[in-house]
């Protein structure tokens, strides 16, 4: 009899494990994990102040436009490296998309994802969601790579990183709102 409840369960743990591992529930408890666990950006005190050199990064729009990094010049960025497949990635998505909602005609939001394009127009016509994509044509400059997803950034208006962050966060945040509007001010 005990023999028994032990191979129950394990069986039991075993079909929890299979759910969690091969089904779309475990992307979706893995989003709502990383959802719970974000909090406001810190920033990265190693790259706080660097401006990292993005003449001749280039992207390429959803709309097939090329966008360079010469562009960027004198405005406020925000950068987010992304993908759809990305639990953290897809748990941040509703912050950042709130944000670009309030600071769209402001803030230049550049969201480069790194992934298949026609997964990433399925996301956005999923969610709702309007911001702009981009899709690197080149290296990534190297005072933005990291090879973790998600990765942002905000640069002020002469091109230095004044915000950094490895993983999800709670982009809509009160803190995140009054940096960039002290950004844009300055």
């Amino acid at each position: 009899m005990k023999r028994k409840r032990v191979n129950l369960v394990w069986l039991f743990a075993l079909g929890v494990m299979a759910l969690y591992l091969f089904t779309p529930l475990g992307f979706h408890v893995q989003v709502y994990v990383n959802r719970l666990l974000s909090h406001n950006p810190k920033p990265v005190a190693s790259r706080i102040l660097e401006a990292p050199d993005l003449d001749g990064w280039s992207l390429k729009g959803m709309n097939g436009l090329t966008f360079r990094g010469e562009e960027l010049r004198g405005k406020v960025v925000l950068i987010n490296f992304w993908a759809s497949w990305c639990p953290p990635c897809v748990a941040e998505m509703p912050s950042l998309d709130k944000l670009h909602q309030e600071f769209g005609d402001q803030v230049r939001f550049l969201f480069v994802a790194r992934d298949q394009k026609d997964r990433v127009v399925s996301y956005l016509e999923k969610n709702n969601y309007d911001f702009p994509v981009y899709f690197e044509k080149g290296l990534t400059p190297k005072g933005l790579y990291n090879n973790s997803l998600p990765t942002t950034y905000i640069l002020d208006k002469s091109g230095r990183i004044v915000l950094g962050h490895v993983g999800a966060a709670d982009w809509y945040s009160e803190d995140t709102r009054k940096l960039l509007d002290s950004l844009l001010i300055n």
